[in-house]
Order: structure tokens, then sequence, then C-alpha cells
């Protein structure tokens, strides 16, 4: 009996026509001899919807949810129901509105990028529902996402990054100099500036001088509230590393080399420069990348060190910069739901793009199953003697009394 596979892609985020793209290429490589796939579309408002009509790209352009083969749906959240309901209004006089289920999903495959989709939230909404998911839990997926945090924590493992400060936007707002002040006197331009919850390079912009700093903060605060201010490199070599897996069966993909004129990727770079209808994987690049085996091998390395630090699972990308004149590495971030998924470093390893699903969908499962055979049925004799009483707290004192 074939498994659904819910793709579950969009949300209100920058990065949900990204993530579209990335959906539709997944929904299009998909073994359909193996999986029923349902598509599970977010729009901006965070309205869910599937049908089949979800799996064409033109579907988006623009989308509407009140389209024929369209149907607005919500999660059941009851623990391993896996139900998609809609609410049917019935066309009747007297009719009544009835709970429908319009499919019931066995795994789903999340194909989130930025905020309320890759950032943790929606896992832990699909970790509440008890469902398997393919993506990286909550935590390494909050992580992987802050860009301040991520920065704290890679640090904090001894792990190799840039020098980098953060600033609130009510900081930036209050006293703009203070602010470039510090930037000049800590790291010294060039100076990177990231919003700290954003991917595919929006609201990030290099900065050589004062005037271009403000311009770059005041861009950067458009898209959130938290920015971080990173140390440029002189022409480094963007190297990109996927990493797959779960627990203790972890790989590391080819090294890409992405070319680009200036050392830095916009994001029309990543998705414009070919039509952006292949998403990440029309990007220019070099693959696998011109580079030393040890240099290479370190590469590996680390990212499936940091890959098992996050507890990831499924397919993560990990970005790094080597500077020529230090030859040092350093890590730039981690995607836990990369353009793309990465597919396309992994064909190069021999692996098509149906396996590499099939395998995310495994990975799935395994984790669903090792969750579930933790213990939750530990119980305690704590609420035998515990009586709050009538009114509320105070009964509490009235139980230590009563030992």
């Amino acid at each position: 009996m074939k498994k659904t596979i819910g793709v579950i892609f969009g949300s209100r985020s920058c990065e949900r026509e990204v993530a579209i793209i990335s959906a539709v290429q997944l929904m299009r490589h998909i073994d359909t001899e193996k999986y029923n796939t349902v598509p599970v579309y977010i729009d901006e408002t965070g309205n869910w919807y599937t049908g089949e009509k979800l799996m064409d790209i033109n579907t988006y352009k623009p989308f509407r949810g009140d389209q024929k083969g369209i149907v607005k749906v919500f999660p059941d959240l009851s623990s391993a129901s896996g139900a998609l309901l809609t609410l049917n209004r019935g066309t009747g006089l007297f009719s009544r509105e009835k709970i429908e289920i319009a499919a019931r999903i066995d795994v789903y495959i999340v194909v989130m990028h930025g905020l309320n989709g890759e950032d943790g939230t929606l896992q832990g909404l699909l970790e509440l529902a008890n469902v398997p998911y393919t993506s990286t839990g909550v935590a390494g997926s909050a992580l992987g996402m802050d860009k301040i945090m991520m920065k704290q924590f890679f640090r904090g493992a001894g792990l190799p990054v840039l020098p980098g400060i953060w600033f609130s936007r009510s900081a930036f707002r209050s006293d703009r100099d203070s602010v470039a002040k510090q930037v000049e006197k800590e790291i010294g331009y060039p100076v990177f500036v990231k919003p700290a919850n954003l991917g595919s390079s929006i609201g990030v912009s290099r900065a050589d001088d004062r005037e271009s700093l403000y311009d770059s903060l005041e861009l950067a605060f458009e898209y959130d509230r938290r920015v971080l201010v990173e140390k440029g490199l002189d022409k480094p070599v963007e190297l990109n590393c996927s990493v797959k897996g779960y627990d203790d069966d972890v790989q590391a993909s080819p090294i890409e080399m992405p070319l680009n004129s200036d050392g830095f990727l916009d994001f029309g770079d990543k998705y414009l420069a070919s039509g952006g209808s292949k998403g990440m994987a029309s990007l220019h690049r070099v693959l696998p990348a011109p580079i030393e085996d040890s240099l290479r091998d370190e590469i590996q390395e680390m990212s499936r060190t940091i890959f098992r630090l996050l507890d990831c699972k499924g397919v993560v990308r990990i970005d790094y910069m080597f500077d020529r004149e230090s030859e040092k590495t350093y890590i730039t971030e981690i995607n836990t739901i990369p353009g793309s998924l990465a597919f396309y470093l992994w064909e190069n390893a021999g692996i098509p793009y149906s396996s590499l699903i099939n395998d995310m969908i495994e990975y799935a499962e395994r984790a669903h199953a090792d969750k579930n055979t933790a213990n939750y049925a530990y119980t305690s004799d704590i609420l035998k003697n515990v009586s709050l009483g009538a009114k509320g707290a105070k009964g509490s004192k009235a139980a230590k009394l009563s030992k």
C-alpha cells in the first residue's frame, strides 16, 4: 500500500516564493510508484490549502485560494492522526457545517525557507501532532535560523566563525553613531550586514564605510529587529557542503564552489539569474570544487560535526568562506532546509533526487519511531498528597500542613 506524503511549503515568510519553487521541483521527482503526493501550501496569511492544482507552478502567478481544485484545510492535532480537515458548509437551506477529512498524511516533507517553517515553529506543531517529518527538529531549526544565536553556538563549540557583533533596531534608532563607532572599533570595514532571521540573502548587503553602513543597517532592520554585522573578507572562496542522515548515519556530499564576481551571492544571483524556475539548482557553480583534498576533507568532517551537534536530520547545507590570504576556513551558516533541498550536490555523488527523497522519508520515520519509544508514562505519587482546596493556590499550604 502506498504511503501518503504531504509536501508542505510556502508560509508567512519573505522566502515563500523560493519555497514554492523548491516544493514543485521536489513533487516532480518523488517516486509515484511508492508514494501518493499531497501538496500542502501555506499562503502569506497563514491559511492552509491542498489540491492537485498546487503541483503546477502557474497556480502561484498569483495564488488565489478560491480557485477550482484547491481546498482550504487545517491540521488535526490529535496525536498521530495526520488528518487534514476541511469545513464543508453545504449548499441547502437547512444544511449544517460539517468537518470532513481532505487527506491523511503519513509523513510530511517540509519544504520551508525562512520564518514560520524553517525556524522550528512548524516543527513544533508537527511534534505536537506526533506526525513524522523530514526536517531538523525544533531546537536545531531555531538555532539554524537565527544567525546571531547560530554564530554564538558555533563559537561556543570551538568552530571557526568570522568576527561579528549584533544590534537591535531600538539601539540603532536611538544612537546610530554609537553603533557605527562600535563596528569600526571592533571589526572595521568591509562588513556584511544581515537580518538575524532571514535566508536567501534577502536584506543582506556589504558596507565599506560609515555611510554605506547606515544604509545597510536601515535595509536589514526593515526585515528584522535584530541584525548581525560580520567581518568581510577580501574576495573569499565560497564553498558549500550538504549533509544528509539521522543519528549516527551521517554522510557529506561533494563540495560546490558557487561562482560570483564580488564575494557575495545576493538573491538575484541565487534565484533570478536563470529565470528562477530551477531555484538554487540553476546557480552557476563548479562541482566538485577544485580544492585541495585536505580542504575538502576538513569541510566535510566539519559539516558532519555540525550536523551531529545540532541533532539534524534529513538534508541540510552548510556554507563556508575560505580566506586565501590566511588559508583559514570559516562557517557562514547552516541551512536546515536548503534551496532545492541541495539535490544537485547529491546527484553529483550519484544519488538521484528520487532516491534522496526516499532517504529523507526513511530518516523521518526512524526519528519518529525513536521518539515514540521514549518513556512518557512515568508516574509518581506527587499528586496523591496534593489538595489545592477551594481557594486555589492557598490550598498548597493546607497540603503541606496535612503531611
